[in-house]
């Protein structure tokens, strides 16, 4: 009879220790400064503020998402006169990923737009420097209002495995839109 009371008595003194420990976690904006592991308070403010103050309608602001053109997501580049052999693949391009980012001042949206991907070189492949022509298109609703094409170089510098690359545009600018109806694809500008 006494063992089982200490053991109810212990297990009352864990569940409020546990309760304690996890209030005190909701109390910081670090729940692991409870537990005594992770980032002081202090040191996790500097890692997530950055340099600059961002304003209410800053973090309100409309920055229109970027998505990949699935049928543009993949160039490949043959031998002359070999299209669509394999044989004579040079190299295929593909995108992986596209982010943007937006900052806003005078009325106006400017946009930092990523693509990342990766040039894995063909069976006649060979060292030295691609251009992969990516294409930008902005819409407003189902109308072009910018299309752009970049001719950005990747070097190859090893004909076994996958290079990866990296595009960073920060040319595209427009007046901040007044409705949520701007969308821009991102893919390989393909021949006509």
């Amino acid at each position: 009879m006494v063992a089982r009371a200490s053991r109810r008595g212990s297990a009352a003194v864990f569940s409020v220790l546990g309760l304690a420990l996890a209030l005190s976690g909701c109390q910081s904006s670090n729940p692991l400064a409870a537990l005594g592991g992770g980032a002081s308070e202090q040191q996790q403010v500097q890692q997530t503020i950055p340099e600059g103050k961002v304003t209410a309608d800053e973090l309100l602001a409309y920055c229109p998402a970027v998505s990949m053109r699935e049928r543009n997501a993949v160039h490949d580049t043959y031998q002359r006169g070999g299209d669509g052999d394999p044989s004579k693949l040079v190299y295929r391009a593909m995108i992986s990923d596209a982010t943007r980012a937006c900052t806003y001042g005078n009325g106006m949206t400017n946009m930092t737009i990523a693509v990342a991907g990766r040039v894995i070189p063909g069976p006649v492949g060979a060292v030295g420097t691609v251009q992969l022509p990516l294409q930008i298109t902005i819409y407003r609703d189902n109308e072009v209002i910018d299309e752009r094409t970049i001719n950005h170089q990747v070097a190859i510098s090893d004909t076994v495995g996958a290079t990866q690359f990296m595009l960073t545009d920060t040319s595209v600018s427009m007046p901040n839109p007044d409705q949520r109806n701007i969308r821009i694809l991102i893919g390989f500008k393909q021949p006509k």
